[in-house]
């Protein structure tokens, strides 16, 4: 048996301020560092240990990566990062708060923009956009180490992991509209002969 263990990183400073972050390089807060650490001792604890390591090229999945790493006490990984890893890219909408935005306008139009599979916010990503560079990237570099039996680390966002979640778990655009993947808490998918057998989140 391998795995494949997805994270999102820890709370950042816009997720804290209720900002809408994208591709903008804010780091983790304090508890965020905390979240990460605390999934470091969760891996340790399960024993898990990784060939390889994928993260975005953003600070905040990086930060988490590392302070996971070091509570895990694992040395040197093997890593790549890679934007197509990267958060959904809100366009205008980055830095502005979300309740503001819902004021400015609307909250039927933000609902949209955030809740729909294929609506772009101005000059941003929808979620179908986000998992058509996130999935080729994982069916190009990651699946073919995970069909080797290699155990992979992915250390990335919100919408990228959830992208990968549809991949993994054959999720209708309906049903990918309703998951939510929580911040700093590893989400492990168990593989024998390249299906996955298994699926939780370390507790």
């Amino acid at each position: 048996m391998n795995y494949l263990v997805l994270l999102r990183h820890g709370q950042s400073q816009w997720n804290l301020e209720n900002r809408f972050t994208g591709w903008v390089d804010v780091d983790i807060t304090d508890f965020g560092e905390k979240e990460a650490t605390e999934a470091g001792t969760l891996i340790k604890a399960k024993n898990l240990h990784f060939d390889y390591l994928f993260t975005s090229v953003l600070k905040r999945a990086i930060r988490t990566a590392d302070l996971a790493s070091a509570s895990a006490g694992f040395g040197e990984i093997p890593f790549e990062r890679d934007q197509a890893l990267n958060e959904r890219h809100y366009g205008d909408l980055q830095g502005l708060n979300k309740a503001e935005t819902a004021v400015k306008f609307g909250d039927e139009q933000v609902h949209l923009w955030r809740r729909s599979y294929d609506i772009n916010p101005p000059n941003g990503e929808s979620l179908k956009d986000t998992a058509a560079r996130t999935i080729p990237y994982y069916i190009e570099k990651i699946e073919p180490m995970v069909m080797a039996g290699k155990n992979i680390w992915v250390v990335a966002h919100g919408n990228s992991l959830r992208s990968l979640v549809m991949h993994l778990d054959n999720l209708t655009r309906e049903e990918v509209l309703e998951l939510n993947i929580p911040t700093g808490v590893p989400l492990v998918y168990e593989f024998e002969n390249g299906k996955v057998v298994n699926k939780y989140y370390l507790k």
